[in-house]
């Protein structure tokens, strides 16, 4: 029976989710039982931008205890934070997902994703192949430093709430109400919907 070990769960390539993980959600990962919601905004502005954030959707239909539910359309958005023209611009888009994977383990996963396309942290605000970031998950409101749960910034991001009312427009930011009113507030402008382009949600 020892060729059913624990083995394999060392493996390299298995890595992003930890082994203690992965046995966690291998029972559930057939029917995710009692699921719960997350939504996770993805951003590219170097290299293949669409590409790499379709790389970045299928790496997460990939992960045990994870489906991807909605790919929201595509935005091109100006870089935040920095001297107009001096960066590319990004793409944007937003998934929801139902997920088997406490929040730390899926910060794990988007983390692992991010180093997958080489992402650096070299800057605030710098460049990047990509961006994975956990916008909200559940109802949970979580001043963790390591996890801020919704994301802090998310209420004032056009390129996030834009794309997220989208695939959801009922959708409600966990102690920020309704995204349709945050997005109201908001400015559009540097925000461009790219209806030439398309995310595909996975098979």
């Amino acid at each position: 029976m020892t060729a059913f070990s624990t083995k394999g769960q060392s493996d390299p390539t298995v890595q992003p989710v930890p082994a203690s993980v992965v046995e966690q959600v291998d029972a559930a990962d057939t029917t995710l039982q009692n699921p719960k919601r997350a939504v996770i905004s993805l951003g590219s502005n170097l290299g293949n931008r669409l590409e790499t954030l379709q790389g970045a959707i299928d790496a997460l239909e990939d992960t045990p205890g994870v489906r991807v539910k909605a790919v929201s359309p595509v935005y091109e958005t100006e870089p935040w934070g920095v001297e107009p023209g001096s960066q590319p611009t990004y793409f944007n888009a937003v998934v929801v997902l139902k997920t088997t994977l406490p929040p730390s383990s899926l910060l794990e996963r988007a983390h692992a994703i991010e180093e997958a396309f080489h992402r650096v942290r070299d800057e605030r605000w710098g460049p990047r192949t990509i961006d994975v970031d956990i916008v909200a998950y559940a109802d949970v409101v979580s001043d963790d430093p390591v996890l801020t749960l919704p994301h802090p910034r998310a209420h004032e991001r056009a390129f996030v709430l834009a794309p997220w009312h989208d695939v959801d427009p009922e959708a409600q930011l966990p102690g920020r109400g309704p995204v349709a009113q945050l997005l109201a507030a908001l400015t559009r402008d540097g925000v461009t919907p790219r209806a030439d382009l398309e995310l595909r949600l996975p098979e």
